[in-house]
């Protein structure tokens, strides 16, 4: 475990959560505002979760985090720290299963990230990037102390994204 909040366990992914990551990359919200990431077999579910959560726990020290419901022990989305190279800083990033979706677990999670975050890395801020027409993830960020700095045309895309940052 990474941490936990009042309704969520937090931890980092390991090759056991390939058919949850499966779901989550597949599911409508995840490809309609973040893409196709061409998940289209556990094994490359697999792939996924070693070349980027577990990479990335070793190249930048953070990633991606498993986001479970304490109750339950189901897992239900992401949420972490993302290195991105055309970014000065961390992007706080999150996606959840469409029927957690709205209910405050995005919050919730994120909030405690921002926090473990403050108490545990040399950080000034974080930023965070969203599809324009995702303006229930706008809203979470502001939510969340973000402020809309402008738009930024992410590598690979055609479109511009809102672009955010926060203060640590």
């Amino acid at each position: 475990m990474v941490f936990e909040t009042p309704n969520l366990i937090i931890r980092e992914f390991n090759t056991g959560d390939a058919a949850f990551i499966f779901e989550l990359l597949n599911s409508p919200g995840w490809k309609k505002f973040i893409g196709d990431r061409f998940i289209n077999t556990l094994d490359d579910a697999i792939n996924y979760i070693v070349t980027g959560p577990i990479a990335s726990y070793t190249k930048n020290g953070y990633g991606g985090w498993m986001v479970i419901m304490k109750e339950t022990g189901q897992p239900i989305g992401m949420c972490g720290l993302f290195k991105r190279e055309y970014l000065a800083g961390p992007d706080l990033g999150f996606a959840f299963l469409p029927q957690f979706e709205g209910k405050g677990f995005g919050y919730e999670s994120s909030m405690a990230a921002i926090q473990y975050i403050k108490e545990n890395y040399p950080l000034d801020g974080l930023f965070a990037t969203t599809a324009l027409t995702n303006t229930r993830s706008q809203r979470l960020l502001e939510r969340c102390g973000f402020t809309n700095n402008g738009t930024v045309t992410l590598p690979g895309y055609t479109e511009d994204s809102r672009l955010y940052y926060r203060s640590l």
